[in-house]
């Protein structure tokens, strides 16, 4: 199978995409330091689609739709996995994946009622998506009895539910006053 150049990115985001299902198995079976080998490899393959991305100007639609959707399916599959576990409270699990849901269906209504967007992620969602993928790494580690202090899991907790909050309030608030602007655009 030969795979143009230009579609190495998108190839690369595919394969962490397939990378979910062992993440997950080894995460139910509590198999932690494989699980960690597995977050490695998606962790190494997501920089490396977007430095290709990037560097040599083979960004696509397609690979800017698909690379978060890539890191969204794993963080709620692994947190989903570490809740039934046990290792995380059932609150934070449904606090970050209701976020996840105002902000898509906001991106959907948005959408249908004024047409096409371009969303970018903000700072806010950036530094939340930063904090889960830190905290469950935290778990992860602390689980598999490598070096990790109890205090880091424990306040990791805290940490991912405050960004979460500040990011589902920001995006609600700057897409929704983004929205008033449009339309009172469109109105007049």
């Amino acid at each position: 199978m030969h795979i143009p150049w230009r579609q190495l990115p998108n190839a690369i985001t595919l394969l962490r995409i397939l990378l979910v299902v062992p993440i997950v198995y080894c995460l139910a079976r509590e198999w932690y330091r494989d699980a960690l080998w597995l977050f490695l490899i998606a962790g190494v393959s997501d920089g490396l689609d977007g430095f290709l991305a990037r560097t040599f100007h083979w960004s696509s639609r397609f690979g800017a739709i698909t690379d978060p959707l890539a890191d969204k399916a794993l963080l709620v599959s692994v947190f989903v996995v570490l809740t039934l576990n046990g290792l995380l409270p059932w609150w934070l699990m449904v606090l970050v994946f209701v976020r996840d849901l105002i902000i898509v269906i906001g991106a959907l209504a948005y959408h249908m009622m004024l047409g096409s967007y371009s969303i970018r992620p903000s700072i806010w969602g950036k530094l939340s998506t930063f904090t889960q993928i830190t905290y469950v790494l935290v778990v992860v580690f602390y689980y598999a009895g490598l070096p990790m202090p109890a205090l880091a899991v424990e306040l990791g907790v805290w940490a991912v539910a405050a960004v979460c909050l500040v990011s589902g309030s920001h995006y609600v608030t700057s897409w929704g006053r983004k929205y008033c602007l449009e339309r009172s655009r469109t109105t007049t």
